[in-house]
């Protein structure tokens, strides 16, 4: 079998296409490793120290009953910060941790507690997620 000089270009033409694609999913599956997995432990480490402030606030003012201002507000930040950093890949374990739990339950007593002294003050703020609602109808 003769190879004519046609033959090895391609051959070699193809080898280095090969090479070349090789080395492109090496860059994406660094970048994925490096960069995408430290994204998404930033992003933990954010949530985790957000949710702790959140309960350390809280926890101060235990005592306290919060104003229906402070309640609305928190109750936002506590949903829009959940769902958004759930977007961003943290964790359900991250997410549903001790701090966060103490936060929303706290949250829940608070908006029991003046949904009954404010007969309706929170305009349709809840702590209830929208899938919660959605099964109840």
């Amino acid at each position: 079998m003769k190879f004519s000089l046609l033959t090895c270009n391609s051959v070699i033409l193809c080898c280095f296409f090969f090479l070349l694609c090789l080395n492109d999913l090496s860059v994406h599956a660094f970048f994925v490793i490096c960069v995408l997995e430290n994204a998404v432990s930033i992003f933990q480490q954010w949530y985790t120290s957000t949710m702790n402030v959140l309960c350390t606030w809280l926890t101060d003012r235990m005592d306290l009953q919060l104003h229906i201002y402070q309640l609305k507000t928190l109750i936002r930040i506590v949903k829009k910060t959940y769902r958004d950093f759930r977007l961003q890949g943290v964790l359900d374990s991250t997410l549903n941790s001790k701090t966060y739990e103490t936060v929303r339950n706290r949250l829940t007593v608070e908006e029991a507690t003046a949904s009954v002294s404010e007969g309706g003050g929170l305009q349709g703020i809840t702590m209830k997620d929208s899938d919660e609602e959605e099964d109840e109808d």
